[in-house]
């Protein structure tokens, strides 16, 4: 008789879990976003983009020649530069 008490819970446990997730999930950006993201921020071509723990590394070639990083937070879509040194050669 308990089992049958605890099989609704259980269910509705069931049901709602992978609804949760599916949420937490549409919350973080994907690579093409965070390639967006970089874009709109850095006039340029996109290279390389890395998923990072939490955020998306977009390496970027500016139109100056200059080579870019730009991290795009995977929650926030926030993003921030660092520029490097291009290659003397």
């Amino acid at each position: 008789m308990k089992m049958l008490r605890l099989l609704p819970v259980l269910l509705c446990i069931f049901l709602v879990t992978p609804a949760m997730a599916q949420d937490r999930e549409q919350e973080q950006i994907d690579k093409t976003r965070a390639a967006q993201k970089a874009r709109q921020q850095v006039n340029g071509r996109v290279l390389k983009v890395d998923r990072k723990k939490d955020n998306y590394r977009v390496k970027m070639l500016k139109k100056s020649g200059r080579v870019v990083t730009v991290d795009v937070d995977s929650k926030s879509g926030q993003v921030s530069s660092k520029e490097k040194k291009k290659n003397g050669r």
